[in-house]
Formats: C-alpha cells, sequence, structure tokens
C-alpha cells in the first residue's frame, strides 16, 4: 500500500531521499571508517589481533542477523517510527564508541552501533520504495541510493584518515551524532506518516537463530582460516552453525508470516541481486581493509594519505552506480551487473599485480575500475531485488538486500583479514635475533622493530613488508577469481531476465 500522501510534492520525494541517504551513509560509513584508524586505536586501546578482528566484525555480524526480524518489524509498527529509533540508538551508542576506556567497551559499542543501524536500515529504502511510486523514479532513487552505500563504503578510509589527522580515533564515531540529529530534525516533515499493520507477526526467535548462524558462520570461517587452527571453537562453530540454520529454516517453514519466504529466491532477478550485492561488498571492504593496512603498516603511508588512495574505488563507483540505476532500462540488468562484476575482475587483478610490482599508477587504476564496476552492480542488484516483489513486502525485500551486503562485509573481513595474517606468518623469515612474535601479525612486526634498536629491527621491516606485500598479492588473487566466478554465473542466469517495478 502507498503510505505516501497525494499532495506530496517533488520536492518532498527527494528531501526524504536526502534524509534516508544521511541514514545509509554513517551505517556504511562506519564499516570502513576505522580501517584507516585501526594501527591507532589498537595502539591506543592495546587491542590484541582477535580483539581487532572483532572490533570489525561485531558491527556487521550483529546488523546481518537484526536486519530480517527488523524489516518485518517496520511493516509491522511503521517504517517511519524505526527509522527515528535507529537514528537515536545510532548516535547515543556513537557517544559510547567514542568514548570507549578499553577493546571490550569499544566492541560493545560497536555492537550497539549495530543495533541502531539494523533497526534503521530496512526502512530507509523501503521508505524509498513506498514513497516513488513513479517506476522510473523508483529506479533513479534507488540508484542514488546505492551510490550513497558504495560511496560511503569506499569513503570511509579517508573519512578516518582526515579525522586521525585532527583529533584522535573516537572522532569516527563522534563525527556521527551532528549527522544523526539532522537527520532527526527533518523526518517530521519529509518522511510520510506511518500506517502501521498490526497484524504483521514479528518474530524475535527467528532473528536470534538467525543471529546464531551468522555469529557461528564466521567463527568458523575466522579460527578455519587462522593457523594454528583451534579445533574445539571450530567443531563448536559448526555444529552451531548446522543447528541454528536447521532451527531457523525450521521455523520460517511453520510461520503464518515468517520473516523470509525462501521462495524469493528462485527468481533470478533477486538471486543475482543478492549475490550481487554480497560479492561487490566482499570485494570492496575486504581490499579496503588489507589495502589500508599494507599502506600504512608496510609503506609507511600517514592515515589521510592512504585513506586518499583508497578513495580512487569511491570515485570510480560514484559515476557507475547513479548512471547504472537511471540507465536500467536501456542496458539491461545482465549487461550491468555481469559487465559490472567483469571489470571489477580487471580493476581487481591490477591491484593485485600491485603487490609484486609495488606501482602506484597500477594500485589507483585497478582500485578505481573496480569501483566502476562495483558501481553498477550494487545499485542495479538493489533495484532487482526491491522492483521484483510487489510494495506490501517491502520490508522483507529490503531486509534480505541488507542482510546480503553485510554478509558480503563480515565473511570478506573474517575471510580475508584472517588469511592475510596467515599468509603472512606462513611466509616471513625472521632475521637472526629477532623475536618470534613478529611473526604473529604485520602490526607485532612493525611495533616490535620500531622500539628496537637492534641490528635485526631494519632487516625484520625489509621481511615484514616482503611477506605482506606477497600475502596481499594472495589474498587479492583470490577475489579476482570470486569476481570472476560472480561475472560467469550471473551472466548465465540473467540470460533473457528483465526487472519491472510491480504493485
Amino acid at each position: 500500500m502507498n503510505t505516501q500522501p497525494a499532495s506530496a510534492t517533488p520536492l518532498q520525494r527527494w528531501l526524504l531521499l536526502a534524509t534516508v541517504g544521511v541514514g545509509i551513509t554513517i551505517i556504511t560509513i562506519d564499516n570502513t571508517i576505522l580501517y584507516t584508524a585501526l594501527p591507532s586505536l589498537v595502539e591506543d586501546l592495546g587491542a590484541s589481533s582477535t580483539q581487532q578482528l572483532w572490533i570489525v566484525n561485531i558491527y556487521a555480524i550483529v546488523i546481518a542477523g537484526l536486519l530480517l526480524g527488523t524489516g518485518t518489524l517496520g511493516d509491522k509498527i511503521g517504517h517511519r517510527r524505526m527509522f527515528v529509533a535507529g537514528l537515536i540508538i545510532f548516535g547515543l551508542a556513537s557517544l559510547v564508541a567514542a568514548f570507549a576506556p578499553n577493546p571490550g567497551v569499544l566492541i560493545l559499542g560497536r555492537a550497539l552501533l549495530a543495533v541502531g543501524g539494523a533497526t534503521m536500515m530496512p526502512s530507509t529504502l523501503s521508505l524509498i520504495r513506498l514513497t516513488f511510486t513513479n517506476p522510473a523514479e523508483l529506479n533513479l532513487a534507488i540508484g542514488i541510493w546505492g551510490s550513497l552505500s558504495t560511496v560511503s563504503a569506499a569513503l570511509g578510509p579517508i573519512a578516518g584518515g582526515l579525522l586521525l589527522e585532527l583529533y584522535w580515533w573516537g572522532s569516527c564515531f563522534l563525527i556521527n551524532v551532528p549527522l544523526v540529529i539532522a537527520a532527526l530534525i527533518a523526518v517530521p516533515f519529509v518522511a510520510p506518516k506511518d500506517q502501521p499493520r498490526p497484524d504483521k507477526h514479528w518474530d524475535f526467535i527467528s532473528s536470534f537463530y538467525a543471529m546464531i548462524t551468522l555469529v557461528s558462520a564466521v567463527l568458523l570461517i575466522k579460527e578455519g582460516s587462522h593457523s594454528p587452527q583451534n579445533w574445539p571453537v571450530i567443531g563448536v562453530a559448526a555444529v552451531l552453525l548446522l543447528l541454528g540454520g536447521w532451527a531457523f529454516t525450521r521455523r520460517q517453514n511453520g510461520l503464518e508470516q515468517p520473516l523470509i519466504t525462501f521462495d524469493i529466491f528462485r527468481f533470478p532477478a533477486f538471486r543475482a541481486g543478492a549475490l550481487g550485492a554480497a560479492l561487490s561488498m566482499f570485494a570492496l571492504a575486504g581490499l579496503q581493509y588489507v589495502i589500508t593496512q599494507k599502506l600504512q603498516l608496510a609503506d609507511g603511508l600517514s592515515p589521510l594519505h592512504s585513506g586518499v588512495y583508497v578513495t580512487f574505488a569511491a570515485v570510480g563507483a560514484l559515476f557507475t552506480s547513479i548512471y547504472a540505476g537511471a540507465r536500467l532500462t536501456r542496458f539491461g540488468i545482465r549487461r550491468l551487473i555481469a559487465g559490472g562484476f567483469g571489470l571489477a575482475t580487471i580493476g581487481a587483478l591490477c591491484v593485485c599485480l600491485y603487490g609484486y610490482l609495488d606501482s602506484t599508477p597500477l594500485l589507483l587504476s585497478g582500485l578505481f575500475i573496480k569501483g566502476m564496476g562495483l558501481g553498477a552492480v550494487m545499485a542495479v542488484a538493489s533495484i532487482a531485488m526491491i522492483s521484483g516483489v510487489p510494495s506490501h513486502r517491502a520490508g522483507m525485500a529490503s531486509s534480505v538486500e541488507e542482510v546480503s551486503y553485510e554478509f558480503g562485509s563480515l565473511t570478506s573481513i573474517a575471510v580475508l583479514g584472517s588469511l592475510v595474517t596467515a599468509f603472512y606468518s606462513a611466509l616471513i623469515t625472521l632475521p637472526a635475533g629477532a623475536p618470534a612474535e613478529a611473526t604473529e601479525s604485520l602490526h607485532a612486526a612493525v611495533h616490535i622493530a620500531h622500539l628496537s634498536d637492534a641490528s635485526w629491527a631494519e632487516p625484520l621491516l625489509a621481511a615484514a613488508d616482503t611477506a605482506y606485500s606477497h600475502a596481499f598479492a594472495m589474498i587479492t588473487a583470490l577475489v579476482v577469481v570470486v569476481l570472476a566466478a560472480g561475472c560467469l554465473y550471473t551472466a548465465r542466469i540473467l540470460r533473457g531476465v528483465t526487472v519491472e517495478l510491480q504493485d
């Protein structure tokens, strides 16, 4: 049902897009803003390598675990109300994270940020879907929404680097507060009034099962790719993953109003959209994470300098994400998604070669090309998923769409973040006299070398740089394979498929 008043003007519609755009921007940018701030944060708080991964991962895990439930809850009590509640939680959690005295409080703050993000995120897309009833305007609006997601994720590292040049790492969270306040002021004037559906069932137990499944999956991936493996933890995680997935699926089949009806994945456009969202964030977030660590710790660049480098992906994504949404009818979903993956594969290959050749122009060109490809994929993926379902299922569709993005992001950090450390540990050759702790991570090696004036300090830095460069190249090669597979698969399943808005 369309909840937008008939008297709404075009200005109101586009101001609504700008307001929810603030929400999606702060949610997305918080996924990546810590990449450049992480070395300073780890040094200041004394976070271990495991705490470091959870500081990054907990945000995406909690969001992905709650999204299915919060999307349906928005259908029940109203998406405007959910958006406002999410903004308030996000603003308060930003204060907790900004002034965290230790890694534990920071992880808690990041988890609360995720609760706020999961509360408002499905409503951003649902409000757009319920406000823009003209198909051409809807495609353009979702294309802009997709560009905000893509560009915000890509701009996160430079935002973190810029803030670190001027303030301390807590400012990366404190910057959210004025944006939250501005959005809260605008909502009453631009958002349609809620028309809640009390008959809509919200099932907390399903969300709990989803959370267990996702946390277990991340633990399994992280411990499985870590060396040496913690087999008891791996075993428990595998069992919980199977039990959680089985319980969630069984409960959905028994509910009259499930959080997700799995039959929607039978449609090629919806399936390709979900895959496009997940693989795009896997490549974008994962590469940003390992690139910023290499640029700062191995190459010695400042947080701002390394942030500027990875912004080339945002520049490439900015144009293609908006253009793809506006030109979907002309080019077709297959050409934009599969073609975008193909272009991103070429860009990722250039980034991979940078690991061996250490050529800055090659890195920047690769990031720009990768951004162009993923910008098109992410914009069209969102349109394919949301336009492929009736408007009364907008909450469910937007929840699945956001889960796809967050699942891609959290698995990329868990997989690539763990693997790059494992490869580094396996490849480094310590100079005589260097402590064995230097093999644990690049950060550990750099920290040990800088605190020592021994003769092995400089050779240790050189050995760590070489080992991480090779590990970096191996990780980016994996991303190349993933993107190429996505290109081939979506090209096959989208043959002859078109997307049209349904009522």
